[in-house]
């Protein structure tokens, strides 16, 4: 009997607890941008159809409240850094208010100096000129287009390649410029499947960061993706974001069906996320209004019940899918309703990987016990969140209190004025600030003292415009000189 149970242990710890003695894992955190939690097919949504992301829900471990920050640098300065965007400097997403401040140590120079190899495949958001670029923040293989989308261009540094098209897209791939054939997100993630083809065969962990610019607005998807919307009787525009989507769907069944042909799930970490709440533009179905915004307009789109879009404080601008799969680790189909967020999968990440968060930067704490055991003591916490965005110029402290949002397991706090049960009132219909005097009055206090030590640390708030777009300068450089060659996969797998 003894040497029975001494078996059945064994198998047990042979199958789900080999963490702390197996070799490090590769990890590979995809994200979308804009997605926000509600287009997708196991979340409920009413249209749209994700098969491949549908399946890694059903054998991931699933963080039911995921938040975010509101809008997408702020976010990707958390997840590079496990603090909040504002303490990285990060108040924007343009203006030169979305630079990562350079006195961060990164999450690939982290995993760099554990001998992971690094890659970024698609947005990275966090400053455009030379110093903020990701090959120089640890970042070894760095493929991605400018600024905060393709083709975007601002009155500062912030700006992609001149007159850049979702369709064949200039990209700058370790430094160079190259021209690259067919949609966006099909080249990023040819791309990333390209490299991890390639770190495969060696014997170095790797981390790859593949994170895509859709369905972020103007809203465009090849013909074939937005064809089954069109004939349903969308626009145009919502078919290009739900198309988008579909096609994401697609492409990342092709990263898990290449981590299966490389019997590679057994040794990678798979996280997928987006980076924000799902956008209240494009996603709406003519005469099918299914919720109001802020401002008490009518929208056709369908938000999970939520209150609030990118760009708000509330439960709906910061709530997203994340999804952690690990097989043979990790037992498949758990949902973990603690609450989670950005800051989080930095100091995650670290502890996967065996290395040391740097010391007095990172302020979240490691999911790994969570994924561990789904029960395992979690102490409840303030999570912060600010919109930001004010002019540049402007005294942020004359935005302490407007645009905010403080959150712990049970409650959302709001502007100072409102309250809601999140447990009782997950879409925040009631203001229930009356009932819960002691909770507010800790909530208010928590936040000012939040504020006051992180207002210092916005490092960004006097930077002066920058006369030149470091993009359009290297873009043009190099189209006098050299030219634009073409890329092409360098043979980790057969596109």
């Amino acid at each position: 009997m003894r040497c029975l149970i001494l078996a059945v242990c064994l198998i047990v710890v042979a199958g789900f607890s080999q963490r702390a003695t197996a070799s490090p894992p590769n990890i590979i955190l995809v994200m979308t941008d804009d997605q926000g939690y509600p287009p997708l097919a196991r979340n409920g949504h009413p249209w749209i159809r994700t098969p491949h992301l549908d399946s890694f829900f059903d054998n991931s471990t699933r963080f039911e409240r995921f938040l975010v920050s509101p809008t997408c640098s702020p976010t990707r300065s958390a997840l590079m850094t496990g603090r909040h965007s504002m303490r990285n400097g990060v108040t924007h997403t343009i203006l030169e208010r979305e630079r990562l401040t350079l006195n961060a140590e990164t999450l690939p120079q982290v995993l760099s100096a554990v001998g992971y190899q690094t890659g970024i495949f698609g947005k990275w958001h966090l400053g455009d000129e030379d110093a903020y670029q990701p090959h120089n923040r640890g970042f070894k293989e760095a493929f991605i287009h400018g600024a905060g989308g393709i083709g975007q261009a601002y009155e500062c540094s912030c700006a992609d390649v001149p007159n850049n098209s979702y369709f064949d897209p200039v990209v700058r791939h370790n430094g160079v410029f190259r021209k690259t054939r067919g949609f966006c997100t099909d080249v990023f993630f040819a791309a990333a499947r390209d490299w991890i083809g390639r770190m495969a065969s060696q014997e170095q962990p790797f981390f790859a960061y593949i994170t895509t610019n859709a369905p972020h607005g103007p809203f465009l998807a090849p013909e074939p993706w937005k064809k089954r919307f069109l004939q349903a009787g969308f626009s145009q525009q919502q078919a290009g974001f739900y198309g988008m989507i579909e096609n994401i769907d697609d492409n990342f069944g092709q990263l898990i069906a290449l981590l299966q042909e490389r019997q590679l799930l057994r040794d990678t970490v798979v996280i997928f996320m987006s980076d924000n709440g799902m956008t209240g533009n494009g996603a709406g179905r003519p005469g099918r209004p299914l919720g109001k915004a802020e401002d008490g307009s009518e929208l056709a789109l369908w938000n999970a019940e939520m209150k609030g879009f990118k760009g708000s404080p509330h439960e709906g601008g910061l709530r997203v899918p994340f999804l952690v799969r690990w097989d043979g680790h990790w037992q498949p189909g758990r949902t973990i309703t603690r609450i989670a967020g950005d800051i989080d999968v930095f100091p995650t990440i670290v502890d996967l990987a065996g290395g040391k968060n740097p010391a007095g930067q990172v302020e979240g704490r490691s999911l790994v016990p969570l994924l561990d055991d789904t029960d395992s003591e979690w102490q409840d916490r303030y999570l912060y969140t600010h919109v930001g965005r004010w002019k540049t110029g402007e005294e942020p402290n004359d935005y302490q209190w407007k645009n905010f949002s403080v959150r712990n397991q049970r409650f959302r706090f709001v502007n100072n004025t409102e309250l809601y049960d999140m447990d009782r009132d997950p879409g925040q219909t009631t203001n229930v600030i009356e009932e819960h005097p002691a909770i507010v009055d800790a909530m208010r206090k928590a936040y000012d003292q939040w504020w006051k030590k992180t207002r210092p640390m916005m490092v960004n708030e006097t930077a002066p415009m920058s006369p030149v777009r470091p993009f359009h300068v290297h873009y043009n450089e190099q189209l006098k000189t050299t030219g634009i060659p073409d890329w092409k996969p360098s043979g980790g797998v057969e596109d």
